[in-house]
């Protein structure tokens, strides 16, 4: 399918990510904070706002994308990109033609980022996979060796973590989202740095061993998501990290599925 280029939404529970792609690669990539009560007004007050902080011409858009984990977020959204592009968007479901299969208990339960990032996984590695997805929440999603879509794990992520420390204690005090020199903390602010850095990152490599042995194969593990880049680095697996996944998953999946929208 020859199109222009591709305005694709990543709507997450703390941030969304726009990208603009055209045949396949990404050209740009911006951030909105999610706002659960912002109006299509609002959306597309923002939307153009940044296309120009961005110098994007919007006009130069003949297709969008939405992946949405936020659903009172998804219609503002789409709303907004009509009003501000002329454009239908496509969004993501479980009904989407994909290059996997789900066998899951309930197909229909797949989130739309966990497409996406597995959909992009597949166009980019040969499974079987394991993708780490470090966002809001942590998710860890397999796919086996036949593009079959077998399921995961959900955790809460790093930032829900430590706010959670810091909000039930008395004592111990707010930290950033970095690890300290030392895994073994001389401080408390060490200390806490230690267990949510170094923490994660063993968390992640024994979820992966015990998934591999589930497997019966290694397999390619990719990690992605905005907390991907600081936790990756401690882990001990051999972890591809590529923050653009589900951005090329979606990229993907319009070209699959696409295009029923269009401008009009």
């Amino acid at each position: 399918m020859t199109m222009g280029e591709l305005l694709a939404v990543d709507i997450g529970n703390t941030n969304i990510v726009l990208g603009r792609i055209e045949n396949g690669k990404i050209l740009n990539i911006a951030r909105l904070a999610t706002d659960r009560s912002g109006l299509p007004p609002d959306y597309a007050l923002r939307l153009r706002q940044t296309f120009a902080m961005e110098g994007i011409d919007p006009s130069r858009f003949q297709g969008a994308i939405i992946s949405s984990v936020v659903p009172q977020v998804t219609n503002a959204v789409k709303e907004a990109v009509k009003r501000l592009l002329g454009l239908k968007s496509l969004v993501v479901g479980p009904e989407m033609r994909t290059n996997m299969t789900v066998a899951l208990d309930d197909p229909g339960s797949l989130a739309a980022d966990l497409i996406a990032g597995a959909v992009g996984g597949l166009s980019c590695y040969a499974p079987p996979l394991i993708i780490v997805d470090m966002g809001t929440a942590s998710t860890i999603s397999v796919v086996d060796g036949d593009r079959r879509f077998l399921g995961g794990a959900i955790m809460p992520g790093v930032g829900v973590s430590l706010a959670a420390l810091t909000a039930g204690t008395s004592l111990l005090p707010g930290v950033s989202i970095e690890a300290p020199d030392h895994c073994i903390g001389a401080n408390t602010e060490d200390c806490m740095k230690s267990g949510v850095a170094y923490g994660t990152a063993c968390q992640i490599d024994g979820m992966i061993a015990r998934m591999e042995e589930e497997l019966g194969q290694k397999a390619v593990v990719i990690a992605t998501g905005g907390l991907a880049g600081c936790i990756v680095p401690l882990c001990r697996s051999e972890i591809q990290y590529d923050p653009d996944l589900v951005l090329k998953g979606l990229w993907i999946l319009y070209r699959m599925n696409g295009p029923e929208t269009g401008r009009g």
